[in-house]
């Protein structure tokens, strides 16, 4: 599976051969989510929308910013919520499922006990990217 977007006329594909890992949350990592998962939430958005973020860290594929010697890297990055059910996921802010529903009610239904951040991180110069998957309170 995939996920592809553009971003100011370049195509940018998502996928495993290009992933260069996921930091799932160490004190409370959800146990069942994977790349498939995240490529599957990330197609099913209807307002999927990379921004450009820049960061002091170089990428680790393509080290772009310090062989042209700047102090920053530019990215395109995304977010969304992830929540989950005894550290299994259960549904997205993102997945159609989720229309006309709320963290609260879910968690009052029983259904969902922990919320995550999940951010997508790509590099705007070699699109190799990672994710990050940290635990929130909502």
């Amino acid at each position: 599976m995939n996920y592809i977007f553009k971003y100011e006329d370049k195509e940018i594909k998502l996928s495993e051969d290009n992933l260069i890992e996921i930091i799932n949350d160490e004190e409370m990592p959800i146990e069942d989510i994977n790349i498939e998962t995240i490529l599957k939430l990330l197609n099913e958005g209807e307002n999927v929308k990379f921004e450009k973020a820049y960061y002091s860290t170089p990428c680790e594929k393509c080290d772009s910013n310090f062989k042209e010697k700047r102090n920053i890297s530019e990215y395109l990055e995304y977010y969304f919520y992830v929540y989950t059910k005894d550290n299994k996921f259960v549904i997205s802010d993102i997945s159609k499922e989720y229309e006309n529903l709320t963290y609260n009610r879910l968690e009052l239904e029983g259904k969902v006990d922990n919320s995550y951040i999940v951010t997508v991180i790509v590099c705007a110069n070699c699109n190799e990217y990672l994710v990050q998957i940290e635990e929130i309170e909502v």
